[in-house]
C-alpha cells in the first residue's frame, strides 16, 4: 500500500535529501557538490509544504514530488543557507549558475519543481500516484494546465510524462553550460488540468 500525502515530517528530512539528490545529483553535482555539501544544503532548504511523498505502511519514503509557486521553491535556499555550507565565495558561484539552469515562476501554469522514486519502488506507480497529486495542488490553486521540464538523458522520466498527457512544446539547448551540468538540452512539457 503506498500512501500520498503533502509534506514530510521532520524525522524524513535527511531522507527526502538524499532521495533528491539521488535523482538529480548526475545534474546538479558539478554546482551542488561534494556530496556532503549537497545533502546537507538540500536537508536545510527543503519545504515541505512544496511537495508531495510517497510512503509505503511503515512510513518509509518511497517517493516525493515538488512544486513552485509564488511563495517559493521545494528546493530553494537563500544566500545565507548557501554560505553557511559553501562559504561567501562558493555561494556566489553556485548562486549564479543555478540562477542561469532556472530562475522563473510560471504565473500561468503549476510548475513542477522535481519528481524523485526510490530505485526499488519504481515501475510500480508511484510517480504517476505523485504527477496526479501535483495536478489537482494545481487545479485546486486555480491553475489551467501544468508545466515540467525534463532533460535530454532522461527517457524514462519522458516516457512517464508523455504516457500522463505531457505534451513538449520547446526544447532549449544548454550551450556553454552543459559542460556544468552534465546534459545538453531540457524539454518543456505541459499537460492541460
Amino acid at each position: 500500500m503506498t500512501i500520498i500525502a503533502k509534506g514530510f515530517p521532520v524525522s524524513q528530512r535527511p531522507q527526502a535529501a538524499a532521495l533528491y539528490w539521488e535523482a538529480f545529483g548526475g545534474k546538479l553535482g558539478t554546482v551542488l557538490g561534494p556530496d556532503n555539501r549537497a545533502l546537507r544544503f538540500i536537508a536545510a532548504t527543503l519545504r515541505p509544504d512544496h511537495c508531495f511523498t510517497a510512503t509505503d505502511a511503515e512510513g518509509r519514503l518511497l517517493g516525493i514530488a515538488g512544486f513552485k509557486s509564488p511563495e517559493g521553491a521545494f528546493v530553494g535556499g537563500s544566500s545565507a543557507e548557501m554560505r553557511a555550507v559553501y562559504g561567501r565565495i562558493g555561494a556566489a558561484w553556485r548562486s549564479a549558475a543555478l540562477w542561469m539552469l532556472s530562475h522563473e515562476v510560471d504565473n500561468h501554469r503549476f510548475l513542477v519543481d522535481g519528481i524523485a522514486v526510490t530505485r526499488a519502488a519504481r515501475g510500480r506507480g508511484i510517480g504517476t500516484a505523485l504527477l496526479e497529486a501535483l495536478c489537482a495542488e494545481g487545479r485546486a490553486r486555480g491553475y489551467a494546465s501544468i508545466r515540467l521540464e525534463v532533460i535530454d538523458s532522461n527517457w524514462r522520466a519522458r516516457a512517464l510524462y508523455e504516457r500522463q498527457g505531457f505534451l513538449p512544446v520547446r526544447t532549449e539547448p544548454l550551450g556553454p553550460l552543459r559542460h556544468v551540468f552534465g546534459f545538453a538540452a531540457a524539454t518543456t512539457m505541459v499537460r492541460p488540468l
